[in-house]
């Protein structure tokens, strides 16, 4: 590699240091152009030159971040037969994910708008494959008692629900998991 192309992708790592920072304290939507420029020392053309719109930018930005903790495997999950355990799983591996970056996905979830369109389809389909892995163990009789588990799953594996109940009311992982286990597990009305 040449001293020339170490120094764009240093300057492009820059750039997307100074993002995922502004995206994790201010969040998105607060998060300019000129202000990632500043934070990384570039101009405004030189992140346009890098990242020429916002989906690109949030592209590698988002890749940057995900790539420094273990995602969530719903894959992994996929491969235990047993409903309830197949849920517990995936709950704690969502709840785990979720603590290790609250502060960023808090963010990102109350600017969810200011994300382009193409990052924030993507992300609800991840959310839409994880909801399907985490209810579809279950055998469930009807389309009433479907509807109901996948409604009860998806508010479980949302990460609006492990914030209200581990950092608003103060369970440990592993109690909302429980709870959220028993909920879904246990269909009202049965």
């Amino acid at each position: 590699m040449t001293r020339r192309a170490e120094q764009i992708g240093e300057t492009r790592q820059r750039i997307i240091d100074a993002a995922v920072h502004l995206h994790g304290t201010v969040g998105p939507a607060a998060t300019s152009i000129a202000a990632i420029a500043e934070r990384a020392g570039v101009t405004r053309l030189t992140v346009y030159r890098h990242f020429p719109d916002d989906t690109a930018l949030f592209a590698a930005c988002s890749q940057d971040w995900l790539a420094r903790r273990p995602l969530p495997r719903p894959d992994q999950w996929a491969l235990i037969p047993a409903p309830t355990e197949r849920l517990r799983t995936g709950l704690t591996d969502l709840y785990r994910f979720y603590r290790s970056g609250a502060q960023m996905l808090a963010l990102v979830h109350r600017d969810l708008d200011a994300i382009p369109a193409p990052i924030r389809e993507a992300r609800q389909a991840g959310e839409r494959q994880q909801v399907e892995v985490l209810a579809s163990a279950f055998a469930d009789r009807g389309r009433r008692e479907r509807r109901l588990r996948r409604a009860l799953a998806a508010h479980a594996a949302a990460f609006p629900t492990w914030r209200s109940l581990c950092e608003g009311q103060g369970l440990t992982d592993v109690e909302a998991v429980a709870a959220m286990t028993a909920l879904v597990s246990r269909l009202p009305g049965r």
